[in-house]
């Protein structure tokens, strides 16, 4: 009676895909849009000041990815980005500010520092995107950090923050997406109705079967946009303008395409702009 064969150390020993992959890699293939994201940036300061914006500060930075696109933007273009993960603002400093051309990098800043505590000269505008500022969970601690923002800017400076929501958002779910070379899954682990305190997850699938499970972590607040704007007026800003995202022709996909709003529909899950201004 034959032996099954002993499988070869060859196909023991092969790597997995997860084992190879960088996950800021594919945090910024899933998940930016720096391009699509500083062209709202440019587009919006512009037509609520009357002049283009030169300065900005990317607050929460952590790879650095939109300050590097906003000084290839035009040559007078200056950025700083804050973050207090060292070990992030290096791979940004590796794998994108080192990749700018020499005048471009005399032009850019990335900062181990604290937002609450950082001191930058005023810029035209800040910057805090992925709902980064979410991880202040109270009103109090949001509203300090907003006056920080409010401080930081020129007299007609402007901040632009995210935010998403919908009732898919106060659920505890996973969705996929699928790309080209891995699965990109969001992770709603828990949500407290009590507190609005949420705990997700970024995970990546491959397609040999191997996952990066926990690539990314976040202990946050689920703050809706009434409450953000209504903290942003406590903190100063003379006013905020909410930009609604619409939906290509299919009906179920993000057009990329935000519009100011005064009321939107009740949808599942959306994702806006809000711009504050000083």
């Amino acid at each position: 009676m034959a032996k099954n064969k002993p499988k070869s150390n060859k196909s023991r020993g092969k790597a997995k895909l997860a084992d190879q992959a960088d996950r800021h890699e594919l945090y910024e293939a899933a998940v930016q849009g720096v391009e699509s994201e500083i062209d709202f940036v440019e587009k919006e300061f512009l037509a609520l000041r009357g002049r283009r914006a030169h300065s900005l500060r990317e607050d929460f930075c952590g790879t650095g990815n939109s300050s590097c696109e906003w000084v290839r933007r035009r040559v007078g273009n200056h950025a700083i980005g804050v973050d207090l993960d060292d070990s992030v603002l290096a791979w940004g400093q590796q794998h994108h500010v080192a990749g700018l051309k020499p005048a471009q990098r005399e032009r850019i800043q990335l900062l181990h520092d604290d937002v609450m505590t950082v001191d930058t000269p005023p810029q035209d505008v800040v910057v805090a995107m992925n709902f980064s500022y979410w991880l202040f969970k109270t009103r109090d601690a949001l509203r300090d950090y907003f006056k920080r923002a409010h401080a930081a800017l020129i007299d007609d400076g402007v901040m632009f923050v995210d935010c998403y929501g919908g009732y898919d958002a106060f659920r505890e779910l996973k969705e996929k997406t699928a790309h080209e070379n891995f699965t990109y899954v969001w992770d709603q682990s828990s949500y407290n109705p009590v507190n609005g305190e949420m705990l997700c997850h970024i995970h990546f699938r491959f397609p040999d079967g191997s996952q990066m499970k926990n690539a990314f972590n976040y202990d946050w607040r689920l703050w809706t946009l009434p409450e953000i704007r209504e903290i942003l007026a406590e903190a100063g800003f003379s006013r905020s303008v909410v930009y609604w995202q619409g939906w290509d022709e299919d009906g179920e996909t993000g057009s990329g395409e935000f519009d100011p709003v005064e009321s939107a529909d009740a949808d599942a899950g959306w994702i806006a702009y809000v711009a504050a201004l000083k």
